[in-house]
Order: C-alpha cells, then structure tokens, then sequence
C-alpha cells in the first residue's frame, strides 16, 4: 500500500498553506473511471452548464456535513451537473479501514450512495488517488467547471453558500467572488462519521485538531478576510 492511502491520518498528511493541482483558469484534465452504477464514464462528459465537483469519502466529517446542503443547490439547478470524486479515507479506522485495494474503495463508494443516500453521480478514484492528485489531493475540495472544460471556479474545503453564490454570479455574468472562508461542521457530525469510522479515527482526528484550527480556521480566514493568498 502506498502513502497515498494512510492507515492513520494526521495534519501533515495535507498541505493546508499552498493550493496545489489544478487552480481557477486551467483546462481541467479528463479520467475515465468507474461509477457506482457499475459503468466507465470520462468524469467531465457532464450535460449541464456547468459541472460541480466534488471530492470526498465517508471518513470525512467534513464532506459527510455539507452533502445536505449540495444536495439542496443541486436541486435548485437542475441545469447543473453535480458529480463527487470517491477519494481516500480522510479518518480510516478500525470499522472503515484505509484501502488496500481498489475493492474497498468500491465498496465505501457504494455504501455512500446506499446507505448515506447520496444522490449525485458518484466516480470511484482509482487505488493511487491519480485523478484525486491531479485535482491537488485535499479532502473535500471543490470545482466548477464550464462546458469547456475550464475551471471558473476552486475552493480547497468546500463551502455551500460560496458555491451556491458562484453558481448565481455564473447564471447572470457576474464576477465571481474570490472568498474562500472555511467553517466546520456541527460537533454532532463529526462524532457521528468519526464513531462510524471506529476506534482509532476520533483519536488521530482530535490529536491534530489544534493545528487544523489554527492553518484552517484561523489562518485561512484572517487571508481570506484580507484578501491576502
């Protein structure tokens, strides 16, 4: 198993100062992969305006707590396509184990769609996390892209209202705000995915909860606030 797919997580697993991959401007690269439908599609053969992607795994707090609100924005814009990346576990532990093969990782992706019922289109990265890198590896990124395949929009923690305000300024030719505030999710969701996750999760989680507050909650927002990169 390569490092890509930890068996523990913590802080340094992530870059949280640089954001890496593909960034607002570029063409965004093309994968074929699986879905959770059993079918190879090319992840930005999209029908709508505009394609909203996501990536995320059960494992993630994060990801688990916004899928209310993308489910809510993407039924009040049918003419947008909404995909998500299955990537690899942000908090593996006893019960739902980093993958050591692609089989795992299929098998969290379907309970997602199963048992979460979560209804975008789900595509199932392969073991390496290949197309995950190209897309600059966080855990809960987010992407706009046009029918060009251009990105107009990034965020590297997905933010549902900044999503929703940059598919309205979209809609009516608007420039599109540069924000990129990060705010957490409910304690209660995140004892919920963690205690789902098993023993071992909630322990690496909380041992580098005082640095992911201060680089993400602290720090990315004072430059956010002050327009600072």
């Amino acid at each position: 198993m390569s490092n890509y797919n930890y068996d523990n997580f913590s802080s340094d697993k992530y870059n949280f100062e640089i954001s890496q991959g593909l960034k607002v401007g570029d063409t965004a690269i093309d994968v074929k992969l699986e879905t959770t439908d059993g079918e190879y599609r090319n992840l930005l053969d999209f029908n709508g305006e505009y394609l909203v992607l996501e990536m995320g795994s059960i494992t993630c707090p994060l990801f688990q707590g916004r899928r209310d609100s993308m489910s809510k924005i993407a039924n009040d814009f049918k003419n947008i396509s909404f995909a998500v990346l299955y990537v690899r576990e942000a908090h593996p532990g006893s019960n739902i184990k980093s993958h050591e093969s692609y089989n795992d990782k299929k098998k969290c992706a379907i309970e997602l769609r199963s048992s979460e019922k979560e209804q975008r289109i789900i595509f199932i990265d392969n073991i390496e996390g290949d197309a995950h890198k190209i897309y600059g590896s966080m855990p809960n990124a987010v992407f706009i892209l046009n029918k060009k395949r251009e990105i107009v929009f990034k965020l590297d923690w997905n933010n549902p209202i900044l999503v929703r305000k940059a598919i309205k300024a979209l809609m009516n030719n608007k420039e599109i705000s540069t924000e990129d505030f990060f705010y957490p999710v409910k304690p209660t969701v995140v004892k919920r995915v963690l205690k789902k996750a098993g023993k071992g999760s909630a322990k690496d989680f909380f041992s580098s909860l005082p640095i992911l507050i201060w680089k993400n909650l602290i720090k990315r927002n004072l430059r956010s606030l002050f327009r600072r990169k």
